[in-house]
């Protein structure tokens, strides 16, 4: 569809087949910052879900390793960790620096605490969103087969670099994906590429490494059931739909926020039920309301403002439909502010 001022995706261009997400589910993301950005979305309306146990993953090598370590139930041990003398942390290549600690102990906790919570939505998600950001990868030195998810700044010496195929890409994400569908009848795979641009790797590789991702994920959706396997067009609405620098942050690589709202739009339209639309603004008004400021909190309208909301949350709860967590760090905010 096309205007005098841009073009716009039609409708086709979403995976019509989707069954909208519903709030009574779990949804598991895993991969690139779009997974961070609409889990925190998704988050802050109550929905039940584990967004990036890893941390932030942008390779499809690293997604479907860390798919598969979920699946096996395994926590991590100490020998699989490396001390950064120089900066004086513990690590993991399979996980994002914000996992790194001073002390073994800490960083080891750190990292189980959030596995252990991965696996239970690995089991118990009834949607998972896979966000792919790069094709670009970072394999140990000596060992091509083993691609880290994060580099921690160790030497380039340590690493060699190179770019997945369509073949490989869509071999490992197959390999990863294949037994949860077979095993669960009821799971939907949502895919998606980050509208993010990589430009440290050059215009014209990143137009490769995302062009391999989008024909990877076209490969997947062929190899299986088109009814379970689905795409989400958040590159394109970027690249194709808005098109235009106004909507990048100051870095001209990120989205900037009127653009990410706009992504959240069509992903809130075409992924999430319409018949609970309802429900996700009461939540909204609850944020919104947790975020106000009063300049006199001990005002009898300030108080009944509070009770009211505290009223609504009650409700809420009693409903048992939203993530228990998002609802009672509302409440709090809210008590804090009884007299």
């Amino acid at each position: 569809m096309t205007n005098i001022f841009r073009t716009t995706l039609s409708a086709g261009e979403f995976s019509g087949s989707f069954v909208p997400i519903r709030y009574s589910e779990k949804i598991l993301l895993l991969g690139s910052c779009f997974a961070e950005n609409m889990g925190e979305r998704l988050r802050k309306l109550g929905y039940s879900l584990c967004a990036n146990p890893f941390g932030i993953c942008y390779n499809p090598a690293s997604v479907a390793r860390l798919l598969c370590r979920l699946a096996e139930n395994r926590p991590y041990t100490a020998a699989e960790l490396l001390q950064d003398e120089q900066r004086g942390l513990w690590q993991s290549f399979d996980h994002h620096s914000r996992f790194s600690r001073p002390t073994l102990a800490d960083t080891l906790d750190t990292i189980n605490t959030h596995y252990l919570e991965g696996t239970k939505y690995y089991t118990e998600a009834d949607t998972w969103l896979l966000t792919l950001g790069t094709a670009w990868v970072y394999a140990l030195s000596g060992d091509s087969a083993r691609i880290v998810n994060n580099c921690h700044h160790q030497p380039a010496a340590a690493f060699e670099r190179r770019r997945m195929s369509i073949k490989e890409v869509a071999d490992c994400l197959c390999a990863a994906i294949a037994p949860a569908l077979q095993a669960r009848p009821d799971l939907r795979i949502l895919l998606t590429v980050s509208p993010i641009r990589h430009l440290k790797d050059g215009f014209h590789d990143n137009q490769l490494s995302k062009s391999t991702l989008l024909l990877a994920i076209e490969e997947l959706r062929q190899r299986f059931d088109g009814e379970r396997l689905h795409y989400f067009p958040a590159y394109e609405l970027l690249l194709d739909d808005l098109r235009d620098y106004r909507f990048f942050a100051e870095d001209m690589l990120h989205p900037a926020a009127l653009a990410v709202d706009y992504i959240w739009q069509h992903f809130e339209h075409h992924a999430l039920s319409s018949e609970q639309q309802p429900l996700r603004e009461q939540m909204q008004q609850l944020q919104q309301a947790a975020q106000h400021r009063p300049f006199n909190p001990d005002t009898p309208a300030h108080q009944k403002f509070v009770k009211n909301q505290l009223q609504q949350i009650n409700n809420l709860l009693r409903q048992n439909l939203f993530d228990f967590r998002c609802l009672e760090e509302l409440k709090m905010v809210f008590e804090r502010q009884i007299i």
